[in-house]
C-alpha cells in the first residue's frame, strides 16, 4: 500500500478544544494525517457528519468480547469533532498484520459482531472519495474508470463476478493495518472506515491485502469457507482495492507496474479458487463495469 505524506498538526485551538497540552507528533499510518499529543491521538476528518456518527458508534459498542477500541474524546459542548479534527484516547499496541492474521480475523469477527444491529446511515449514500467509488464498483452499482493496464485484470475479476445473497450490516472495511496488539489485552479496532456490506466482505479485504502485500502469510484455502459465496467476497474485495489504487492515481487511472504484478498475481489465485468452488448464478457480461 503506498505511503502517504504527513499532513499539516493540529493547531492550537483543536488542541484547546480537546482539552490537551504539548506539541503535536506525527504517528505512522493514519495516512499521514495521525498525531499524538500527550495522551491523545488526533486525526483531521472531510466528514464531520460521519465522523459525529462514527464516535457515536464506537462509545455505545459493546466492549469485552474479544476486541477493543479506543474512546473517543469530547469537547466542552460534548461534541466529538472540533475545527475539523476528532481524538481518541492513545491506546498501546504494535500494528498487525503479518504474523497475527488469525488474531486480526478473529477480532474482526467479534467487532461485526457487536455492529450487527447497527442502522444504516444515510450519509454513505453521498460519499464520492475514492474508496467509496471503489466499493460502489465492486458491487456493481457503479463503473471504473482504470489506465489501461489495470483494466485487463479488472475484466478477468469482474467476469468471476456472480451474484450473492448474504445480509449487509455496518462493517469497516479497512482492518488490515488498523488492528493494534499488546500483550494481555484484546485487539484494539482503530480508524474506522464504515461500509454497508456483508461482514464476510470486510474480512475478504483483509485476506486481499494479504494476498497483494503479504503473498504466502495467508493460507487463502484455510480462511472463510470453500462454497462461491465467499469466494465472491474475495472477488468484490480485490475489484475494490484495484479500482481505489486506480481512483488515487488521478485521471486516467495508471498505477505502477508492480501494482499492476501485485493485482494479476493475485487475481491468479481467485480465480483458482473460483474454479473450485462453484459458480452459482451467472450474472449478465461485465461490458458496464469499465467506462
Amino acid at each position: 500500500m503506498p505511503d502517504t505524506q504527513v499532513s499539516q498538526p493540529p493547531p492550537r485551538r483543536v488542541l484547546d478544544a480537546f482539552g490537551l497540552t504539548g506539541e503535536p507528533e506525527p504517528l505512522p499510518g493514519g495516512q499521514g494525517r495521525a498525531f499524538r499529543v500527550g495522551g491523545a491521538v488526533l486525526k483531521p476528518t472531510d466528514d464531520p457528519l460521519e465522523a459525529e456518527w462514527s464516535a457515536g458508534v464506537m462509545r455505545g459498542v459493546a466492549r469485552g468480547h474479544g476486541f477493543a477500541v479506543p474512546e473517543p474524546l469530547r469537547v466542552g459542548t460534548g461534541r466529538h469533532v472540533a475545527h475539523g479534527w476528532t481524538a481518541t484516547a492513545l491506546v498501546a499496541g504494535a500494528p498487525g498484520p503479518s504474523g497475527r492474521w488469525g488474531e486480526l480475523l478473529t477480532a474482526a469477527r467479534a467487532f461485526h459482531a457487536a455492529l450487527a444491529r447497527v442502522p444504516r446511515p444515510g450519509f454513505l449514500e453521498r460519499r464520492r472519495h475514492p474508496w467509496a467509488v471503489a466499493d460502489r464498483v465492486a458491487w456493481a452499482e457503479q463503473s471504473a474508470d482504470t489506465g489501461s493496464e489495470a483494466a485487463a485484470v479488472l475484466t478477468r475479476l469482474l467476469r468471476l463476478r456472480r451474484p450473492v445473497e448474504m445480509p449487509s450490516q455496518i462493517v469497516h472495511g479497512d482492518l488490515t493495518g488498523n488492528v493494534l496488539f499488546a500483550e494481555g489485552g484484546d485487539p484494539v479496532i482503530i480508524d474506522f472506515s464504515p461500509y454497508w456490506r456483508p461482514a464476510a466482505y470486510a474480512e475478504a479485504v483483509v485476506v486481499a491485502d494479504g494476498l497483494l502485500y503479504h503473498p504466502g502469510e495467508v493460507p487463502v484455502a484455510d480462511v472463510g469457507d470453500a462454497g462461491a459465496q465467499w469466494t465472491q467476497m474475495l472477488v468484490r474485495a480485490l475489484v475494490f482495492r484495484l479500482v481505489a489504487a486506480c481512483e488515487l492515481a488521478g485521471p486516467g487511472g495508471r498505477i505502477p507496474e508492480e501494482e499492476i504484478r501485485r493485482f494479476t498475481a493475485a487475481a491468479a489465485v481467485v480465480a483458482a479458487r473460483a474454479a473450485t468452488a462453484g459458480t452459482g448464478r451467472q450474472e449478465p457480461p461485465p461490458a458496464d463495469g469499465l467506462r
